[in-house]
């Protein structure tokens, strides 16, 4: 027998495929990519640890279908920033429910804690998660917190044995800890950094891009690094803060975006395509103002394929009034 886990890489859901794998089923991951997990593509390491549990790995990328079908239009709304938590949980516990058959699989698992989240995991958005999942067979299990719910057709049915899960409930994480001890188990902590989605600062990011432009898939990338600005007629743009930000953004490939970079030591740069002259202009002084130079010296600057000639702001609350979020 098997079971699919939605798998985040982190403590709680390692801990839901070891119970599930002592009880001799098999358990494969599932990791879910919608591009929101944090800065960083982890999915090698999240494969590390889904063996280290003692299951078997796989990915699906859905950051089309994610954004087309859940991002803006939730059922159950947004927590505190730009969450859709309850609508995210159902939606992919929908997606592995499709998954069944394919994998020969009977159930599914996930390492969710009763209280543990105050938006996702109470009782009743772990309802309102099943009934978005269509999960009509009650096939849904969650081992860390099991006892504390009512049974699942996999209990019901006895391929799980419900005494040897757990009741697990709130914020503490004594028990897991206690655990990951057990097993020896000492990179355990979740790679990707917790989901975007809830920290403000991208959220705002998100916010303010959709009121002057289309959000794509290329835009959860861009949304993740640099400095934004909004010109004066609506062109967006992005200037690198340190070493991390200057390699993300020359990763980027979008088509509705110039990239360029500076005659002297300083960040890397991305600006919409749209720019006006005047906004190419303003970009290329921001830009330089950021970079190690001399607001009594001037710069030649190019943008595609032409040359600007700036001296920088003589403070950066110059160029800050430009600010997406100011």
């Amino acid at each position: 027998m098997r079971a699919i886990s939605l798998f985040s890489g982190g403590l709680d859901s390692m801990l839901a495929i070891k119970l599930i794998k002592e009880q001799g089923i098999d358990v494969t991951a599932l990791y879910i990519y919608t591009g929101f997990g944090g800065v960083k593509d982890v999915r090698n390491k999240l494969k590390e640890r889904a063996q280290m549990a003692g299951a078997d790995f796989i990915s699906v990328d859905v950051r089309e279908e994610y954004i087309q079908d859940i991002l803006f239009d939730p059922v159950y709304g947004y927590g505190k920033n730009f969450n859709p938590c309850i609508d995210c949980h159902g939606y992919m516990f929908k997606i592995a429910k499709k998954m069944l058959n394919d994998l020969d699989a009977s159930f599914l698992i996930t390492g969710e804690v009763l209280g543990q989240r105050p938006m996702s995991q109470r009782k009743d958005a772990l309802n309102q998660v099943k009934k978005l999942a269509e999960d009509k067979d009650n096939l849904i299990l969650r081992p860390l917190c099991a006892k504390l719910l009512e049974p699942t057709k996999p209990e019901i049915e006895g391929w799980v044995d419900r005494e040897k899960l757990l009741d697990i409930s709130g914020r503490s994480r004594d028990i897991q800890l206690s655990l990951a001890k057990k097993y020896g188990w000492d990179d355990y902590e979740s790679p990707a950094g917790g989901c975007l989605l809830t920290e403000p600062v991208y959220s705002q990011k998100i916010r303010e891009h959709i009121e002057y432009d289309e959000f794509k898939i290329e835009t959860i990338e861009l949304l993740k690094y640099g400095r934004h600005f909004r010109l004066p007629n609506g062109a967006k743009l992005l200037v690198g803060r340190h070493k991390e930000d200057n390699e993300g953004l020359k990763n980027i490939s979008d088509n509705d975006y110039i990239h360029f970079k500076l005659p002297l030591p300083g960040p890397y740069s991305l600006l919409q395509k749209s720019a006006t002259k005047e906004e190419r202009e303003l970009a290329a002084k921001i830009a330089i103002t950021y970079a190690r130079s001399n607001p009594e010296q001037e710069y030649s600057v190019e943008i595609d394929g032409k040359t600007y000639n700036v001296t920088p702001f003589a403070s950066k609350k110059e160029a800050q009034n430009y600010f997406f979020n100011k």
